[in-house]
């Protein structure tokens, strides 16, 4: 029932306020998408702010006009356009002058009363120079005559179609002499809809006279074509032609105007046509003469959001007509609309019941998206005009409404559900809870360096673990083998979360074990450590190491590395950055009874150790990009050689944390270095 009225609602076409948004969705359009010029094929010649100081104030004598017409008829352009009115004898004519002015002797009367007047003057500039003259409709005056206005011939075909024009009682048009010494004719009035040109009618009746659009007799003139061509069909106007130019028109022969920016390159000052200083190309166009000067020219709303001057108007849709470019609004055009509102309806009247809020949402966000790509396309592509606004409006309240019934029908599952998600939020709460004392607990287990080395003057130590959700599998450990052996390693869980966290857990204390007991050398911490840790692990999980352990007194050096990232030596001095690879294996739990191994090798006094975990290398940036290992790497490379453990560790730190901006960790991450200073360095450990 409701999508029943509301398809007749796009149907009717003048409802209170739909009319309205219709007129802004067509606005929409060009607002968006304008015309572009492509090839120039109109100037307009600007009586403007330049030309009024240069030659005085408005109006100009008739003889400073035909000056201008003759001046831009050197060009020989195609038709010229005279979008103003002269409908009083010029006051300044030489026998006007004698009867104004006091006190001329009675020989300069009589020499002022024997020279032509300004309007023969004008007149005889405009014959044979293919000009239109702009007639302006009025509501209510005198009533013309064919003769009165000198229209083109007319002929038609399937009707008369004056009763469906629009309609002038009276016609306001320059004096005699000008007016009949034109080539054309044509009407310059334009009707603003809602404040805004849109359309402008291609023929008008004035009294019982047909008279043609300025634009359209300037290219019946340009053409030479014998009569307008009119033809009619059901229920109005269909064409109107000139020779080989058709133009589609609306029922009432008025049409949709292509609007484009304003544009300065369309306009040449008047004062520089009469000064010869206008390039003849650009008055070898269609020209239109026109006042543009602020307080003179007349200034209305377009849908570019520009206020266009009346000339300005003109130049665009004869420009329109020329390129075939002028918009259109056939019938078919709203029997699309009541269509799609149709099957849009009944998708909605089908689904909304039976969809989620959201997805119904999405839905009709889906159909009104399908409507403005539609109307976009056809605008696009064939300068159609589809109303998208009315039958969107018509779907959102079909929408609201259907919505509202199934909203009332299932409130008692609602409250249901309110209910079933308090419990949950309260779950959740505790969830949260728990999971922040795990991660308490998990990090308080990770030692500081302050605390596991005081006093120690033969090395610095920093170490950072940052876990990607509460509690992570990220690990690091260090401490004393004995008084002169430090073992450190770095490790990283195959899983996250609750169960990567119990495995960190697990793996760092059978390591740590394993390495008290076993004390060196590495390779068999690494094959034990492997078999403890592989013994219950019935989930199947895995741990990347990597270990290391340093003599304080000599600054020997054993590594392995079980399929973790291989460590960074940054060398004091000039020696360039490097990766120890050697030794190891895969990682622990992958491989059964593998035989891990270890490498060595012997730092100097000021060598740095930098172990890292993947969660570095992969942290992403705001633009999905990864961190990587060649940025890390640079990053180390520019480090002075002398830099502290926790200078490296906090540049470290910091660097990635601007990069991924702040954005939501993926992976966990952890950085140990260990920077050897030799027997007797002075130092103080550091921690985070």
């Amino acid at each position: 029932m409701l999508l029943g009225v509301l398809v007749l609602l796009v149907l009717l076409p003048e409802v209170p306020g739909l009319r309205v948004m219709r007129l802004a969705s067509f606005d929409a359009y060009q607002n968006v998408f304008p015309r572009v010029r492509t090839v120039p094929t109109v100037t307009i010649v600007a009586i403007d702010e330049e030309s009024l100081a240069r030659y005085g104030q408005w109006p100009w004598p008739r003889t400073l006009l035909a000056r201008l017409v003759a001046k831009v008829s050197e060009a020989r352009p195609p038709a010229i356009g005279v979008d103003l009115l002269m409908p009083e004898p010029d006051r300044l004519s030489p026998a006007r002058l004698a009867e104004i002015v006091e006190g001329l002797g009675p020989g300069l009367v009589q020499m002022l009363q024997a020279l032509p007047g300004n309007d023969e003057v004008l007149a005889q500039a405009l014959r044979g120079r293919r000009v239109v003259l702009g007639v302006a409709g009025l509501e209510a005056g005198a009533a013309v005559t064919p003769a009165d206005l000198a229209s083109p011939p007319l002929r038609t075909f399937g009707g008369d179609p004056a009763p469906y024009l629009r309609h002038f009682a009276s016609a306001l048009k320059s004096v005699g002499a000008i007016h009949a010494a034109a080539d054309g004719r044509g009407l310059i009035s334009v009707d603003p809809e809602r404040g805004v040109v849109r359309r402008m009618p291609l023929l008008a009746t004035i009294g019982d006279v047909v008279v043609p659009a300025l634009g359209l007799d300037m290219l019946r003139v340009a053409t030479k074509a014998p009569a307008v061509v009119v033809r009619m069909g059901a229920g109005g106007v269909r064409t109107v032609a000139l020779g080989d130019v058709v133009v589609p028109t609306e029922r009432d022969g008025r049409v949709w105007i292509h609007f484009g920016r304003h544009d300065p390159a369309r306009f040449v000052s008047a004062g520089d046509v009469l000064a010869g200083r206008v390039d003849p190309n650009l008055l070898s166009r269609f020209v239109l003469i026109g006042v543009t000067a602020l307080g003179l020219g007349d200034f209305h709303a377009t849908p570019v959001g520009d206020r266009q001057s009346s000339v300005e108007i003109h130049a665009q849709f004869l420009e329109s007509v020329i390129d075939g470019a002028l918009l259109s609004r056939p019938a078919f055009a709203r029997w699309i609309e009541v269509v799609g509102l149709a099957l849009g309806g009944l998708l909605l009247v089908l689904a909304v019941p039976r969809l989620r809020a959201r997805h119904s949402m999405a839905l009709l966000l889906l159909l009104i998206g399908a409507f403005v790509a539609l109307g976009v396309i056809l605008y696009l592509a064939g300068a159609i005009l589809l109303d998208v606004v009315t039958p969107s409006l018509a779907l959102v309240v079909l929408f609201t409404v259907l919505l509202g019934l199934t909203l009332a029908e299932t409130q008692s599952q609602r409250r249901a559900l309110r209910r079933q998600l308090e419990q949950q939020r309260e779950a959740a709460a505790r969830v949260a809870g728990e999971l922040e004392a795990a991660r308490r607990i998990q990090l308080g287990t990770l030692p500081r360096p302050a605390a596991a080395f005081p006093g120690e003057r033969r090395f610095e130590l920093y170490a950072f673990l940052e876990p990607a959700r509460e509690v992570g599998g990220d690990l690091y450990d260090f401490f004393r083998l004995d008084e002169d052996h430090v073992f450190f390693m770095v490790g990283d869980v195959s899983g996250k979360g609750l169960p990567g966290s119990l495995f960190m857990a697990i793996s760092k204390a059978l390591y740590k074990s394993t390495a008290l007991r076993r004390h060196h050398p590495l390779a068999e911490m690494m094959r034990e450590a492997d078999a403890e840790i592989s013994r219950d692990n019935v989930e199947g999980l895995f741990v990347t190491v990597l270990a290391g352990i340093l003599d304080a007194r000599t600054g020997d050096l054993e590594y392995s590395s079980a399929g973790h990232e291989p460590l960074y030596l940054l060398a004091r001095g000039t020696r360039p950055l490097s990766r120890l690879e050697g030794g190891g294996g895969p990682p622990l739990c992958a491989v059964d009874g593998f035989p891990y191994t270890a490498a060595t090798r012997r730092l100097d006094p000021g060598d740095t150790l930098c172990l890292i975990t993947d969660g570095i290398t992969e942290a992403m940036g705001a633009d999905g990009s990864m961190y990587g290992r060649e940025r890390l790497e640079a990053l180390l490379r520019g480090l002075d050689p002398e830099a502290k453990a926790v200078l490296v560790g906090e540049t470290i730190r910091r660097d990635v944390e601007a990069f991924t901006a702040g954005k939501e960790p993926s992976d966990d991450m952890a950085v140990l270095v260990l920077r050897y200073l030799g027997a007797g360095a002075p130092s103080l450990s550091e921690t985070t």
